[in-house]
């Protein structure tokens, strides 16, 4: 008998990736789509999950010229979290997904309260799904009315897929729906954003098979077997392997996030921090999330007219090498550009930068954007600590991990040994991957093993100082762009 494939799927805000990975734990194939987001009025953040299934199957063609794709035994799938599908009863999509940097819902968190946030394991925020739908509710009350399922980004891949309307724990949990302790729907919750528990699909856990494949024309058997996947962090978390109460990484991809796992909810709503549930049972993390982190790099090579990312970050460490201190007088920058999460809660907050001169180069700038990115996750560290999480030695994962300078960085400011890991930017897909194979029973050894470290940066004492005044004048600053909103 032929060894078994699994299928991971990752659908993320820019791009759906997909592999193949055998129960070794290789890569045999992936394949990506690009996607775009639509922005149609300012602080809205919308894609058509039609073109997520496009997408997907645009990757499945690809990886169909592989010979693994015929042994394909399971799907996993991963995807960004807190966007809103809304279904009608024959489950045609009413509306253009809403996603989870979209900021028009303010008001409606606010009305929510915090009430249940103890519950919910979060207060409520623009960016989760339950305020979205009290928005729906206000605005597009036809729409509204019309709802008979809301599911997940991912959830929305499986209904395409095996025609179920199925969610597991970790979306469910970022939701602000889950009561994430009993990971049950919460009902209070979803009746005070005019839904039901009715509304909602089936709940399993990450790892457990969830339907089976229906869909025709795909050139994969009509046995293989769907798990129940997960968001995007916690599956990435179970592709590094952070499994454990203990473990942590830190996701530096458009947006950022330190992530703590843990063997209960911990969470600490009054400073944003999140507790949510983990892809795998009796499992939880607790997380500080930033809305803007590699993106920032992105934009500020586009501002200063360089050719790549990479270039700005070959003149940052011409200019200023990691081993030397940079001036205590040096441009700061804020990284809200999107606003922000943790842990000040304001979605209508705004980057910027301060100290500028004459002088001033794009190298000086790139370097202020990535302190500041570490900046902002040392305040998300400090909030995910006061939750009582234990957080040592971080993973490094996403677009960011690529740059070792930014990683050194990185320790320097957080005072922890940082280490990136080979394959860590497939981690969602091989994570969705691991949890296909525990659907059908087998890969447990695979999702202890994680994955081999790349290489490990600890912190320089010399840098210590001078970072900590640049921290105190970074934290100095929150106040002046608070009031210019």
């Amino acid at each position: 008998m032929s060894s078994p494939v699994s299928l991971g799927i990752d659908l993320g805000t820019s791009e759906l990736k997909a592999i193949l990975m055998d129960l070794d734990g290789t890569v045999l194939a992936h394949a990506g789509v690009r996607l775009s987001v639509s922005r149609r009025h300012s602080g809205w953040s919308e894609q058509a999950p039609q073109d997520w299934w496009q997408a997907c199957l645009q990757a499945l063609a690809e990886l169909r010229r592989h010979e693994a794709f015929a042994r394909v035994a399971c799907i996993g799938l991963s995807g960004q979290m807190h966007g809103a599908v809304l279904l009608g009863a024959d489950n045609r999509v009413l509306y253009p997904a809403i996603l989870w940097d979209d900021s028009r819902a303010i008001a409606e968190a606010e009305q929510l309260g915090s009430g249940f946030a103890d519950i919910t394991g979060s207060l409520p925020m623009a960016g989760l799904t339950a305020p979205k739908l009290l928005w729906l509710q206000r605005h597009e009350p036809q729409v509204f009315k019309a709802i008979d399922c809301v599911l997940s980004p991912k959830d929305y891949l499986r209904l395409r897929l095996s025609g179920e309307r199925i969610s597991e724990m970790s979306d469910a949990a970022g939701t602000l729906w889950l009561d994430v302790a009993q990971r049950e729907w919460f009902a209070p919750m979803l009746q005070a954003t005019g839904l039901t528990p009715e509304q909602m699909p089936r709940l399993v856990e990450g790892g457990s098979a969830s339907a089976v494949l229906t869909v025709d024309g795909l050139g994969l058997s009509s046995s293989v077997v769907i798990a129940g996947g997960g968001g995007d962090n916690p599956v990435a978390a179970v592709g590094i392997g952070a499994i454990n109460a203990g473990d942590g990484f830190i996701t530096l991809g458009t947006s950022a996030a330190i992530v703590a796992i843990t063997d209960h909810a911990a969470g600490n709503p009054a400073s944003a921090v999140h507790s949510f549930c983990h892809a795998l049972p009796d499992r939880w993390y607790t997380m500080g999330a930033m809305l803007a982190g590699a993106s920032c790099l992105r934009w500020v090579t586009r501002l200063t007219g360089s050719v790549d990312e990479q270039t700005l970050l070959d003149q940052v460490q011409a200019q200023w090498p990691i081993g030397q201190a940079v001036p205590l007088s040096a441009p700061l920058f804020l990284p809200y550009l999107a606003g922000e999460r943790t842990p000040h809660n304001d979605p209508l907050l705004r980057g910027g930068f301060m100290g500028l001169g004459h002088d001033c180069t794009p190298a000086m700038l790139g370097y202020a954007v990535m302190e500041g990115v570490g900046f902002g996750l040392l305040d998300a560290l400090h909030a995910v600590q006061s939750a009582g999480a234990d957080v040592g030695a971080c993973a490094l994962v996403g677009g960011g991990a690529r740059s070792a300078y930014w990683a050194q960085l990185l320790a320097n400011i957080l005072q922890r040994q940082i280490f990136t890991l080979h394959g860590s930017e497939l981690s969602a897909c091989i994570g969705a991957a691991k949890l296909g194979f525990l659907a059908i029973g087998q890969g447990d050894a695979l999702v202890q093993a994680g994955m081999p470290v790349k290489a490990r940066y600890v912190p320089d004492t010399t840098q210590q100082g001078v970072l900590a005044a640049r921290y105190r004048k970074f934290q100095g600053l929150l106040a002046a762009a608070k009031a210019l909103m």
